[in-house]
């Protein structure tokens, strides 16, 4: 992000940028999910607070091993035969955050659980979890946020199974980063025409603007390729983008970057395309 022009940036996880807090939330947004017990009407979820004290120790855990970064601890939450909404397993995932702590040397996890449900021979639950840490570029800080709600299934102490049900993520630098307010649906019907709009909440009177709108398709890859930006005037104070959802099922992440003379906000969202 030398150039305020271009971007190599991956804009999530986790992230956002190569390997940003989309990717980091998708791959510890902790909660328990079976996709299969939830299409057959499995029993109804139970609030957090009645959740077994195991289900609450091992997400306590995962918290504490990924804000210590010790991945040897982490990976061994999941299992050999993990899958991912997103196409990831297990290997994959190790080697993305791996690459992220190397960015983000000091990163904070907090998930919280929304409720629980027993499965089987599994427990389901859903999580949000918080992320917020800092990247040291040579010119500059990143600050990075993130929240992430997920569902995961739970068997034997390991987590199986794992889907995003919604995600937003933010990037600042600078003394004064631009606000954006986020206009976008977390679901949208396939074919349909839809509106983006990131509005900058301060008066932007004279100033000069930069920004652009980036729509990328969820899949491994994107979580590991960088992408070029290039940003171009902004006449208005924000960005607005009209699209069509895709025909077929699937996740896009949409983001918007805004660079100003004092600072540079990047958002990212997760949009699901539904039949």
């Amino acid at each position: 992000m030398h150039n305020p022009l271009t971007l190599l940036y991956r804009l999530f996880l986790p992230a956002f940028h190569k390997t940003r807090a989309r990717f980091l939330a998708s791959l510890l947004g902790l909660a328990l999910w079976s996709a299969q017990a939830l299409a057959n009407g499995a029993a109804e979820a139970a609030p957090p607070e009645t959740a077994p004290p195991e289900l609450k120790e091992m997400l306590r855990q995962i918290d504490a091993a990924a804000n210590a970064q010790d991945i040897k601890v982490v990976i061994e939450f999941f299992s050999p035969n993990f899958s991912h909404s997103d196409g990831l397993n297990r290997e994959t995932m190790e080697k993305a955050l791996v690459e992220l702590w190397k960015r983000y040397p000091k990163l904070n996890y907090r998930t919280e659980l929304q409720s629980w449900q027993i499965d089987g021979q599994g427990i389901v639950a859903e999580t949000v979890t918080y992320i917020t840490g800092v990247e040291q570029l040579p010119d500059r800080e990143m600050y990075l946020t993130a929240t992430l709600r997920s569902r995961q299934r739970y068997e034997n102490k390991k987590i199986v199974q794992q889907e995003i049900l919604a995600e937003h993520s933010q990037l600042t630098s600078g003394t004064n980063p631009p606000t954006l307010d986020i206009k976008l649906a977390d679901r949208l019907p396939a074919g349909q025409e839809f509106t983006f709009d990131a509005i900058i909440r301060e008066p932007v009177g004279k100033q000069l603007l930069m920004g652009a709108a980036l729509e990328e398709i969820v899949k491994p890859e994107n979580y590991f390729n960088a992408t070029e930006v290039k940003l171009l005037p902004l006449s208005s104070g924000g960005l607005f983008k009209i699209g069509r959802a895709p025909t077929s099922p699937t996740s896009h992440w949409l983001s918007a970057i805004v660079v100003r003379h004092d600072g540079i906000t990047a958002v990212t969202k997760r949009v699901q395309i539904s039949k």
